[in-house]
């Protein structure tokens, strides 16, 4: 069986645990970071399985009717919104997600990600290390978070650990979302806003952690950026398009600091490719949407277990074209 592998930025593939499984089929794996269509259907044509690294790219019904050979996708990840699974169905094309990366724990490595921004930017700890290295002393003074508001858009499993977290450091943590999320955060005993526009004018901190969707694209409105508090921190560990194009650059112009944004997207990810000036770097904290998920919980264990077992025949969805399995076992 002929296997590709895209996306895989950090060459992980082949170090998990059930890569030697695979040991009797080709199995070509590509690190290379990209959005582009023609290179997707480059670099999976003529294979018969393709394994996606989470949603860095979208697989249309354009792509899928560009790989007539292909009988199986594996996503990494539970979530499927970047899979066209109609066509996937339509081109017999067996389609297995991921479990969640947690095994059921209340924690998540998403929410250690956010902790370790919110407190490296309260602190300002990239630009006094940078300054270290460069032979000058501490400039700065941070911010501590013992009685400060922190706001949690989106109480499901990632926005509950950091609410957790938040709650053990002392702050008012204060919850907002849909429906489903206020039920939850209220279930826990976790404060509700009394409105969306006092969620954003309160907080000292804001942490979002919802899904990249059609539903949600441009949901955090320019209108709820400009209600913040001008020492606030934003947070956003989700999807960039969560936010309403072009808002977050206004937000930073309208405080006086300049902020460019490419527009260029690797799956639903806006890159912020120049902050503009040293007065938006020290305000700043942009990095990769990276280390989502750590080495024992590693997504592409699933997707070689999924992939042997459609290549053995023993995999439950190996009959069943077009089938999302969001949180199966790893046997697919």
């Amino acid at each position: 069986m002929k296997i590709s592998v895209i996306h895989d930025y950090s060459d992980v593939f082949r170090t998990t645990k059930h890569f030697s499984k695979l040991a009797a089929h080709q199995v070509v794996i590509h690190n290379d970071a990209y959005i582009s269509a023609d290179k997707v259907v480059e670099q999976a044509k003529g294979f018969d399985a393709l394994l996606l690294t989470q949603q860095r790219v979208p697989m249309t019904r354009a792509i899928i009717e560009r790989l007539p050979g292909l009988k199986f996708i594996c996503q990494t990840g539970r979530n499927t919104n970047h899979l066209d699974m109609a066509a996937c169905t339509e081109h017999g094309i067996v389609v297995s997600a991921g479990r969640l990366s947690s095994g059921g724990s209340p924690y998540s490595t998403t929410a250690e990600i956010a902790w370790g921004l919110i407190i490296s930017s309260l602190r300002s700890i990239p630009y006094e290390v940078e300054r270290f290295k460069q032979g000058h002393w501490h400039s700065t003074v941070g911010t501590k978070l013992y009685g400060r508001t922190l706001g949690v858009y989106a109480f499901g499993h990632i926005g509950g650990a950091v609410a957790r977290v938040g709650k053990a450091f002392g702050m008012n943590v204060v919850c907002w979302g849909r429906e489903g999320s206020i039920a939850r955060a209220k279930a826990e005993g976790f404060e509700i806003a009394a409105s969306r526009e006092a969620f954003f004018e309160n907080a000292d901190v804001i942490s979002l952690h919802l899904p990249g969707n059609k539903a949600t694209r441009g949901i955090i409105t320019a209108a709820d950026l400009a209600r913040m508090k001008p020492t606030a921190l934003l947070v956003n560990t989700s999807r960039a398009p969560i936010i309403e194009e072009g808002a977050l650059a206004a937000a930073f112009l309208a405080a006086g600091v300049p902020l460019t944004v490419n527009a260029r997207s690797s799956g639903d990810n806006l890159s912020i490719v120049h902050l503009g000036s040293t007065q938006t770097a020290n305000s700043s904290l942009v990095v990769p949407w990276a280390n989502s998920v750590a080495h024992d919980e590693l997504h592409f264990s699933d997707g070689q277990t999924a992939a042997t077992g459609f290549v053995g025949h023993d995999c439950a969805c190996a009959g069943s074209a077009g089938v999302s399995l969001s949180r199966r076992p790893a046997a697919c």
